[in-house]
This record gives C-alpha cells, structure tokens and sequence, in this order.
C-alpha cells in the first residue's frame, strides 16, 4: 500500500499587516510632530548662550513661554499665574514626571521667570530646560 505524500505548505510572510502598521506609526508621528510645532508659535526673540546645548530628550514636555512684558503662554494660549499654576499641578497628577521647556524671551524681565521656576518647583517639577540660541 503506498501512501500519498503530505503536500507541505508553503510558509510565506503576510506583508499587508506591515504595510498597514507602517501608515499608522507614519500617521501618529506627522500628528505629534504638528502638535508640538503648534505650540511654540508665541512671537518669542530667544538669548543667545555660549555653552548652549540641546538635550537629548526633548520629548514629552509642556511648553512654557514667556513673551518680553512677562506674559506667560501655555502653547499658545496666554494665561495667567493662577491658571499656570493650576495647570502644571494636573499635569503633575495626570502624567509624572513633570518636564518643563521653558521660552523665554530676551527682554523677559528676570522677576517673571523667577516666579515661573517656583511655580514648577511648587507643582513638582522635576526637570526644567530653557530655550536658547547657541552663541
């Protein structure tokens, strides 16, 4: 009695699945990136610094302006003391640890982000970098 073969099957690789994960990972970085560009569009003139650096993490941080009369920005929305302040607590809550990308302008007068650094120190944060132009 002869016996028939097992037809083996063929082992191949299903490449829709990545095509299709290839677009959404593409899709979420176009979106992200378009959010934070949206929020540093406050009209800001940055200091220049000698030994300015850029990070290497600059991800997942609330950007913070300050324009040269001392008005504070959340992204683009201007804001208050009291609003900032309520605002970095709840995002303290909500997502720690608390990373700040502080703009400042040049003319920003020094008492402004004195009061900005206890304002983050009060709500917990816990890394704070300042936006500068390399001299």
């Amino acid at each position: 009695m002869k016996l028939a073969k097992k037809q083996e099957d063929e082992i191949g690789f299903q490449l829709a699945p990545m095509i299709d994960m290839t677009f959404l990972l593409l899709i979420f970085f176009m979106v992200t990136t378009k959010i934070s560009k949206e929020q540093v569009k406050v009209d800001i003139k940055l200091p220049t610094a000698a030994n300015a650096t850029i990070p290497n993490d600059l991800s997942n941080r609330d950007v913070i302006s300050i324009d040269g009369e001392g008005n504070y920005h959340i992204g683009q929305r201007r804001t208050d003391k009291k609003e900032l302040t309520s605002y970095l607590k709840e995002r303290f809550k909500v997502t720690p640890p608390l990373r700040i990308y502080v703009r400042a302008d040049k003319d920003t007068p020094g008492k402004q982000i004195k009061e900005l650094m206890r304002i983050a120190s009060e709500a917990g944060a816990v890394n704070v970098i300042f936006g500068t132009y390399q001299d």
